[in-house]
């Protein structure tokens, strides 16, 4: 069995080796690289299944890199980041990371969270095997991971698509803002709770621009949201 290949992307040049050998001791293989430059074009040229990606970075910093990565590729990327700022790590988060880990760390919790993300892409490719969602004119194509109503497709970030994707497959079920976190990430973060609410204003909206009700998603007050029981019974 090929043993998985993860990119590690960090300038301090210590602290990539140290990263890197413990990796290798670990089972996996390593490739490295210090800018985001250089990292863009080792994904071009070498199969990679997973990116250690720090922020702080010369040449094109990790959040562009993380833009270009999404473009195009699903590829597992976890976030490594000195950075304090909640806001920095809220953009990371919405921009398609699936974790982030905050200097200084340890090692072996960073494998651990590597090993996290496999599980939740293993679980998620294994959803993808299934047909398409459809609910009523919303329907969900798990494959090219897009969602249209009526025909019309719906302008979602990777994040507003998972909470949709979670709500489609349990329809009428109510969600708590922090269940709904566990549709997009391994375990929650109370700063990111509070961005569930923006994000299921944008889908209402989107569903309304393309024709549907604004209402399709249901606030249950006091404890979170669901798909309108109603819609759930009609489910075809």
């Amino acid at each position: 069995m090929r043993r998985m290949t993860i990119l590690v992307v960090e300038d301090e040049e210590d602290l990539n080796r140290i990263i890197c050998d413990f990796l290798v001791s670990n089972g996996w293989q390593t490739i490295s690289a210090r800018n985001g430059l250089d990292a863009l074009e080792l994904l071009r040229e070498r199969s990679v299944d997973f990116v250690l990606l720090d922020i702080m970075i010369p040449e094109l910093d990790g959040l562009d890199v993380m833009r270009r990565i999404r473009a195009s590729s699903h590829t597992p990327v976890i976030f490594i980041t000195a950075m304090a700022e909640e806001s920095d790590k809220l953009i990371g988060l919405e921009l398609g990371a699936d974790d982030y880990i905050t200097k200084p760390f340890s090692l072996r919790e960073m494998a651990a969270r590597i090993r996290s993300v496999m599980r939740r892409v293993a679980e998620k490719k294994s959803d993808h095997k299934q047909s398409n969602l459809r609910i009523l004119n919303l329907e969900l194509d798990t494959k090219r991971r897009r969602v249209s109503f009526s025909g019309r497709l719906l302008d979602l970030t990777t994040v507003q698509f998972d909470i949709l994707h979670g709500f489609m497959r349990h329809p009428g079920r109510v969600f708590s803002r922090t269940e709904i976190l566990e549709f997009f990430r391994g375990h929650a973060w109370e700063s990111y709770e509070r961005t569930i609410d923006v994000h299921i204003k944008n889908i209402r909206k989107s569903i309304a621009v393309a024709g549907g009700q604004p209402g399709f998603i249901q606030t249950v007050r006091g404890i979170g949201y669901r798909l309108l029981e109603e819609t759930a019974r009609r489910k075809s």
